[in-house]
């Protein structure tokens, strides 16, 4: 278990001969994670602001894995090819496999691999900004590590969080997991071509599942093997670079 969010944080004692051992060590486990989202924040706001003095849309893709991210980032990449700009962090336990798919792409990738860390945090996005020229970009994908818990707890930075749902996951996901779809500027079901063959997602029942999370995301539905239908989500890229660059001109 990942030991710098909390959900693998040591010190936590089981001895029932000493039930006040349990108090204290759930203390100093809040204390512990408070510390770190406190860090955390910091660096968040420091990769922020580079972004925002070179002109970059930051997006930051969550989902669980096998959602399909990378594989939207490729299709992405071709939707959006002589228009904008793109480079990709990618975040992965191990290996360097989504990084070298987006690189044959002829876009630069960063690979993060967090070993037991279940989600990407500001300091290692920070870290790999060094190995990128913002000025050469115009738009950074950061896909997050495959996990629908703990990337939604640290801001890494990015100017909105992108939620990917597919359609063979289940259309309850959002009521299962609140926390990370209540985060999200924008929920994308993912993989809906497979609508054609699969009788048990409904997306009207997870398109409620998210309003009723009291979250005004934008919803769309994708299919990296249909690009017609990522004319929204170019919109979408289009219109939140255009406000990250209205507001860089407000402050220079």
């Amino acid at each position: 278990m990942c030991e710098t969010c909390g959900c693998g944080l040591k010190g936590h004692h089981h001895d029932h001969d000493h039930g006040h051992r349990h108090d204290g060590a759930k203390g100093e486990a809040i204390e512990i994670m408070q510390n770190i989202l406190h860090e955390n924040d910091h660096n968040a706001a420091h990769n922020r602001e580079h972004f925002e003095r070179h002109g970059v849309l930051a997006v930051n893709i969550m989902s669980s894995p096998g959602s399909g991210k990378t594989r939207l980032l490729e299709a992405t990449i071709d939707a959006l090819k002589g228009r904008y700009r793109i480079g990709v962090v990618e975040g992965d336990l191990e290996t360097e496999n989504d990084a070298a798919r987006i690189r044959a792409k002829g876009v630069p990738a960063v690979q993060i691999t967090t070993g037991t860390a279940c989600h990407l945090d500001a300091r290692l996005v920070h870290d790999a900004l060094h190995d990128m020229n913002l000025d050469e970009l115009d738009i950074v994908f950061i896909e997050n590590v495959g996990n629908l818990v703990c990337p939604a707890a640290f801001d890494l930075g990015q100017h909105a969080n992108v939620v990917l749902l597919s359609v063979t996951e289940g259309d309850d996901k959002p009521a299962k997991y609140p926390v990370m779809f209540h985060e999200a500027d924008l929920v994308g079901i993912t993989k809906t071509d497979f609508l054609d063959f699969i009788d048990d997602f409904s997306v009207e029942k997870a398109t409620a599942c998210i309003r009723n999370l009291a979250t005004r995301a934008d919803i769309l539905q994708l299919s990296a093997k249909r690009p017609e239908t990522l004319g929204p989500w170019v919109e979408w890229l289009e219109k939140r670079l255009a406000g990250v660059r209205g507001s860089e001109r407000k402050t220079a």
